[in-house]
């Protein structure tokens, strides 16, 4: 197995390894565990690999969840089908962290590339400690007990009619997460609002509201400033997708940005989520 960091601060590729033996080889798997924590995102090229083999790698780091909305392969559970082929959808191409709308938000993905445009239609990954890490002191001090709503019916559920949107939203209600939550298996401190947040939930306290300018605009100047985070690109890896490239990544730690600017070329990719804890 051969390693190549992609940048100071995130991502690596990894050549040398079929993740269809990977499913089956326990040491060679936790190889690839260990690098995932350090790494964040590893990336493989030419994985020529099943559907079948696909789910049982991802298996090996815990059961798979299915998505209210995105489609999955009937014939293997867990598989999400991101295909854009037929119109131009949005849902992708802002900085998120994937489920942060659950109590308990996947902790990782498997993506494999089955069709993609010739050139465009990169995905862009953020080292989100290091966003935490690179915070002024005073704004550490500030958010460091602060907890944010967070919520799919204002993202998937946009496009909606009415009563569907409030059908997702009562099936999915809006949960609650720290704005900094802790890597259970790294300790890292990690920033932790992306685009699925919508607001603070204990901002408006004696100690940061004195008045109403205090609150509104103020607790939303904030969670913009620190969604803002992940736009740096000090914090990023951009990966170009190739047919049977695969990027694994730990979505406890990162967000990322599915960049629109292929259509109307298809992009055909399929996805695992791996069931995580609650964030702390």
């Amino acid at each position: 197995m051969q390693i190549e960091r992609l940048t100071c601060t995130i991502g690596a590729e990894v050549s040398g390894v079929h993740l269809g033996d990977a499913a089956r080889d326990d040491a060679l798997f936790a190889e690839i565990k260990a690098l995932l924590l350090t790494h964040k995102v590893l990336f493989l090229r030419d994985q020529h690999i099943t559907r079948a083999e696909h789910v049982a790698f991802a298996r090996r780091f815990g059961d798979l969840e299915d998505h209210p909305v995105a489609g999955s392969d009937p014939e293997h559970p867990g598989l999400v089908q991101i295909y854009r082929s037929d119109k131009k959808e949005h849902y992708e191409n802002s900085y998120h962290t994937d489920g942060s709308w659950r109590p308990c938000p996947p902790m990782g993905a498997v993506l494999r590339c089955i069709e993609c445009p010739e050139v465009g239609g990169d995905t862009i990954w953020v080292d989100m400690a290091a966003a935490y890490r690179h915070l002024p002191e005073d704004i550490k001090q500030r958010i460091g007990g602060l907890r944010a709503k967070h919520s799919i019916e204002h993202s998937f559920g946009a496009a909606m009619t009415p009563d569907a949107r409030a059908k997702l939203a009562a099936e999915n209600p809006m949960v609650e997460h720290p704005v900094v939550r802790t890597h259970p298996e790294t300790g890292e401190k990690i920033l932790y609002v992306n685009s699925f947040a919508t607001h603070f939930a204990n901002f408006h306290t004696p100690e940061n509201v004195r008045y109403g300018q205090d609150k509104t605009p103020g607790a939303s100047h904030l969670l913009n400033y620190l969604i803002s985070q992940a736009y740096i690109p000090e914090y990023q890896v951009r990966f170009r997708w190739k047919p049977n490239s695969v990027a694994i990544w730990d979505n406890r730690g990162t967000q990322h940005y599915a960049v629109q600017d292929y259509w109307p070329a298809p992009r055909k990719m399929e996805r695992t989520a791996m069931v995580g804890d609650r964030p702390f």
